[in-house]
């Protein structure tokens, strides 16, 4: 009863972690002047996925040989999985109920008949056809790196781990890219004011600053806190530690991803949810990759690979959406099929 009532706690201490955090991180690409969409893709994305990756480095370079390799290993595996799945359809989900909510308002105000329902068309895509064809260069992006980790993790040669440079070079390149984009800097004509000073229009950097790097620590705590209960629960349930570890952990750890694109979505900030979980994605194939192939054997089991097979089957399917047009908040909400597909292969893997 105890670990299920911390399970609780800790999910509502991290979801109220973020709305800080989301509220602190768009007043940084204020302050900082960087691009509108690199609010999601860098300053949110790095700020969530940087103390996993450095959890994953301590771990493959401190922990014990073997329990720091399936950390390391698990964590760049694992993460994109579940923020190209999970984190995906719980985006479709959440914007899905945001427009019927909106349907059922303005029926309310103005009624509708049969005949104006009929007429109402098809769903519309989430995003206009030039923030769909971003979206899905940086998924393509993406996903030729995946390929890549996933090929390195069936061979075995002298020379791979210094493979792992290449990665970290690669997010190089996308951190530059992204911070130099043309487009609309952030501005904060549409902001709420900062929840440590909720009284100034515009808040002090060194606020902004503060509750960025606090909220930071708290949901990075409250995330560990998370695993460590998910590990009592697995055992309880009967799961394998390889399930624990590939299926329930990796949720815990990509919640913060989750719950930014929740809030983003409801506060009507749409793109700047799915720049946040492109972003992560990006850190997840790069980062915590290359500090796997750097420091652990990199070799791939059957559950490994299954998941690699989900989560390219997964973009696969958001690129075939994004490219013909079919970018629905219903089609989006599907996503998290693929991950319940993975779950029932892993069980019988394993």
């Amino acid at each position: 009863m105890v670990h299920v009532a911390l399970l609780l706690a800790c999910a509502v201490v991290i979801y109220l972690a973020c709305e800080w955090f989301v509220n602190a991180v768009e007043w940084l690409g204020a302050h900082m002047r960087v691009g509108a969409i690199a609010v999601g893709t860098i300053l949110a994305a790095v700020g969530t996925a940087l103390p996993e990756s450095i959890v994953t480095l301590v771990a493959v370079t401190f922990g014990s040989h073997r329990q720091g390799d399936d950390i390391g290993i698990g964590a760049a595996m694992g993460g994109p999985l579940v923020v190209g799945t999970i984190a995906y359809g719980v985006t479709g989900a959440t914007l899905l109920l945001r427009n019927r909510r909106r349907a059922r308002v303005a029926a309310a105000v103005v009624p509708t008949t049969s005949a104006d329902l009929a007429d109402s068309g098809p769903e519309p895509t989430v995003l206009p056809p030039a923030e769909s064809a971003r979206l899905a260069k940086d998924q393509t992006w993406f996903l030729i790196i995946f390929a890549v980790k996933v090929a390195l993790g069936l061979v075995a040669f002298a020379i791979k781990p210094w493979l792992g440079l290449l990665f970290f070079a690669a997010y190089g390149v996308y951190f530059w890219r992204e911070m130099h984009a043309d487009g609309e800097d952030a501005t904060s004509a549409d902001l709420e004011p900062l929840k440590l000073q909720p009284r100034r229009a515009t808040p002090a950097s060194w606020a902004v600053i503060a509750q960025t790097l606090v909220t930071l620590v708290i949901i990075f705590g409250a995330s560990q806190l998370f695993v460590r209960q998910l590990e009592w629960a697995g055992p309880a349930l009967g799961l394998p530690a390889a399930v624990v570890a590939l299926l329930l952990s990796p949720i815990a750890t990509e919640m913060p991803e989750v719950l930014n694109a929740i809030i983003w979505v409801r506060q009507g900030k749409t793109r700047l949810a799915l720049a946040n979980l492109s972003g992560a994605m990006m850190i997840q194939a790069t980062v915590p990759s290359g500090i796997g192939i750097l420091f652990t054997p990199w070799k791939f089991n059957a559950a490994l690979i299954l998941a690699g097979m989900a989560t390219a089957a997964a973009i696969g399917y958001l690129l075939w959406l994004l490219r013909t047009g079919r970018f629905t908040a219903a089609r989006l909400t599907a996503a998290a099929g693929f991950y319940a597909a993975f779950a029932v292969g892993l069980i019988f893997a394993v």
